[in-house]
């Protein structure tokens, strides 16, 4: 976990694989982080995982679920109870369900 990290109260990091927070991330109330799911093409349904990385300057808004194998890249925003299971472009906003981009934020002042 990188430094500045805020997790807000009743998230929810189910982690099978590895969560990778890194600097100035924040993740808000009743996020899901979630690292695993099942094999819906198996009648046997077995566990399959894939880490979450979170890169510097992310904020992951309430109720929001991040899916097995994601990487939000720099400066992205997840819109509140968005649903994300596919990589999100660095200064991306994202949102619905599945997320989409809805927006290019402008943070020069925040770029690395």
């Amino acid at each position: 976990m990188g430094n500045f990290v805020c997790i807000a109260a009743s998230v929810d990091c189910y982690n099978v694989d590895k969560i990778v927070l890194k600097d100035k991330v924040t993740v808000s109330q009743r996020s899901f982080l979630c690292t695993a799911s099942h094999d819906i093409d198996s009648l046997q349904r077995p566990l399959i995982h894939a880490p979450i990385t979170i890169e510097q300057h992310v904020w992951v808004c309430a109720e929001a679920f991040v899916g097995p194998g994601v990487t939000i890249f720099e400066g992205a925003v997840v819109a509140a109870r968005a649903v994300v299971i596919k990589n999100v472009e660095a200064w991306a906003v994202v949102a619905g369900n599945p997320a989409k981009k809805i927006k290019h934020r402008n943070c020069v002042e925040m770029q690395t």
